[in-house]
């Protein structure tokens, strides 16, 4: 009992401290332009490598900008974007796991089909194809993750949509004249959605990944765009003389995927939801 107690507590720290430090950031994304000490995009050789200073207070990289303030717009490009990718992921799987639970029969069968055909590859490989066929920005790769991450939802949701339809409630809307579209919106949705806010949390950190790591390729965002993902990228031909320009944006990025997955692994334990 106490052990099961501590437990509790203790994810509820987790969920605390990860949450704080998840709304902390959503604030610097949105006044990035007020706390930014200079112009993110901002070219001035003269200034270029410079040590942290009052003006600078991370130091300039390679064409004189400024590390904090490209830090701090690409906190919006990460966290904006992999925000993106999530919602309209869930959204596409949401629609496409509800009719393939609930109609069953060749529908259901066609749409996991579908879905198997895009599991089968690993999803950076088919996010470069996206690419290569498309060509590179950050549109493209956006989209490419967006097409891939949707089969992940669909597929839950399926299940759990087979699940909830044999529940006597469900049999009860039904005798009652229930129309289908009334019984997913009143008994299916929202019964399925609280898990996937839940696991949500998880794949937000593998998005950011994701992103991150099709920058660094060069095939996501483009310069002179900030992007923490970008910016290792533009920081490795410096890594032995300004290894800063590589680690400040590393760490961005290790703490957002951190907590987000320390947030989705407290969450999941507390509400009894399996990842995948």
């Amino acid at each position: 009992m106490i052990a099961k107690l501590r437990e509790r507590l203790r994810s509820q720290k987790v969920i605390v401290v990860c949450s704080l430090m998840l709304g902390g950031l959503v604030l610097i994304t949105i006044f990035a332009p007020w706390l930014a000490p200079n112009d993110p995009v901002l070219v001035n050789m003269a200034h270029k490598l410079e040590s942290p200073s009052l003006e600078y207070p991370l130091g300039t990289d390679h064409l004189g900008r400024c590390t904090l303030s490209r830090i701090l717009y690409g906190a919006r490009i990460s966290l904006g974007f992999a925000a993106l990718i999530f919602v309209s992921s869930l959204s596409i799987g949401l629609i496409v796991g509800i009719i393939a639970g609930y109609k069953g029969g060749w529908i259901d069968q066609l749409l996991m089909r579908i879905a198997d055909g895009v599991m089968a590859v690993p999803s950076l490989l088919l996010v470069l194809g996206f690419v290569g066929i498309w060509g590179a920005g950050l549109k493209q790769v956006v989209l490419g993750l967006i097409l891939v991450q949707w089969v992940y939802y669909a597929r839950i949701i399926r299940g759990m949509v087979l699940t909830l339809k044999e529940q006597n409630y469900i049999a009860a809307a039904k005798i009652s004249g229930s129309s289908q579209w009334t019984i997913i919106k009143k008994h299916i949705i929202p019964n399925v959605l609280p898990p996937l806010a839940v696991l949500g949390t998880l794949e937000m950190g593998w998005a950011i990944m994701d992103l991150s790591s099709m920058s660094f390729l060069g095939l996501g965002v483009q310069p002179p765009t900030p992007e923490w993902g970008a910016m290792i990228h533009e920081g490795k031909s410096y890594i032995r003389t300004n290894p800063t320009l590589m680690i400040y944006p590393g760490l961005m990025i290790m703490l957002v995927v951190v907590t987000f997955n320390l947030l989705g692994e407290a969450l999941s334990e507390r509400y009894g939801v399996k990842r995948r």
